[in-house]
């Protein structure tokens, strides 16, 4: 049997996706610049996906922009936020737990003169509420929060979140991370008071290389790619119209019947749970009280195995044909430690012990049932191997 179980790296392409996109390369190939009927009906496919992009949000669709994926979208926010909101402050507050392709354009921002404050989160990964109000000041332009933490799942109180910041600072831009969040929440910006979202298709079971930024309409954006001028200028360089036509059908099915489709995964989570903690010395970060769960993502777990490093849990997995990740896959490639684990305050003989489960619509009970007791029987023995 397989069980793949890091959804939270990537989904799984719907069938749906892949046959719009072979139309598009195949039959609907024109470059949407162009005037003619080629062009035309390639265009008509941007259009589209916008309008339904747009309608999940309940936004309008002249406020997406799309992008090459998660990365691109958070780095146009920030960049393209601080660069036209310069003369307005030069501070710029984020948190300690998120992804890299956060804090890497912020350091670069801080090499050109902005200042960066780091928030510092509880033991659930939940955003300290205080220091937040205590960073805002006159010189704050922007406030970059994930969502849902993509290691131990950890959900943020966005619309509070903003509502405190708009409270302090009217003036801030507040941009959310929303990859992870995306197509399990109903995410709705306006309503929410978030300024700039993030999306990325392949966490959706869209294609990989596809993602777009919502940004509302009156936000001052800088564009960081130049070129022919495509989407007004604001990401110039020719549509993925494969990509983009890929997007817009799993953005419709991932909300249809959306209620449904979490109540599973937050079944299939509970089942997870219950199971993991009959292994001995093992620890579940960022999970709460609240038996139903419903206060972390639906999809993400993190475990601490104590005694086994998670490289070697990983492969032995692999060996059994079930994949996961260690920590998250962005990070799974390079051998530095776990900024949020570190931030979440768990012991630092868990940092390189601890692996994500990340479950999708297409995860099964039987999967759950068999990575469940392969761990059960995997465990034990590679705890007696490590001891020597």
């Amino acid at each position: 049997m397989e069980a793949y179980l890091d959804n939270g790296a990537t989904t799984k392409t719907l069938e749906s996706v892949k046959d719009v996109i072979v139309k598009v390369l195949c039959e609907d190939y024109g470059n949407p610049s162009s005037m003619h009927q080629k062009g035309v009906d390639a265009e008509k496919y941007i259009i589209e996906a916008k309008n339904i992009i747009a309608d999940s949000l309940k936004a309008d669709p002249k406020e997406i922009v799309f992008t090459s994926g998660g990365t691109e979208s958070n780095n146009m926010a920030l960049i393209g936020a601080a660069m036209a909101y310069k003369r307005s402050g030069n501070h710029i507050i984020t948190t300690r737990i998120e992804h890299p392709s956060i804090h890497n354009p912020l350091s670069f921002l801080e090499e050109t003169g902005f200042r960066i404050s780091y928030l510092p989160v509880d033991k659930y990964g939940k955003v300290e509420i205080d220091a937040l109000l205590n960073e805002i000041c006159e010189e704050t332009i922007l406030v970059s929060i994930m969502y849902v933490n993509n290691e131990i799942g950890s959900v943020q109180d966005i619309a509070q979140i903003a509502k405190l910041i708009k409270g302090k600072n009217p003036k801030v831009i507040f941009h959310v991370d929303g990859i992870q969040a995306y197509g399990k929440y109903r995410i709705f910006p306006k309503k929410m008071g978030i300024d700039l979202l993030s999306i990325s298709g392949h966490k959706i079971h869209g294609p990989k290389g596809i993602g777009a930024l919502y940004i509302r309409d009156k936000v001052k954006m800088k564009p960081i790619l130049f070129g022919g001028g495509q989407q007004k200028g604001m990401r110039s360089g020719t549509e993925n119209v494969p990509g983009i036509a890929g997007l817009g059908v799993a953005v419709k099915e991932i909300y249809m019947d959306h209620e449904l489709k979490i109540k599973k995964l937050y079944g299939l989570k509970k089942i997870f749970i219950q199971g993991v903690k009959e292994i001995e010395d093992i620890i579940i970060n960022g999970i709460t009280d609240n038996e139903e769960l419903t206060d972390t993502a639906p999809h993400i777990i993190s475990v601490s195995f104590g005694g086994i490093r998670s490289e070697v849990l990983l492969h032995t997995l692999e060996e059994n044909n079930i994949y996961v990740s260690a920590g998250s896959a962005c990070a799974s490639n390079h051998p530095q430690l776990s900024g949020t684990l570190k931030a979440i305050g768990i012991k630092k003989e868990l940092l390189d012990s601890t692996i994500r489960f990340s479950f999708s619509i297409n995860t099964t009970l039987e999967e759950i049932e068999y990575t469940l007791s392969t761990l059960k029987e995997v465990i034990p023995v590679l705890r007696r191997y490590s001891r020597h």
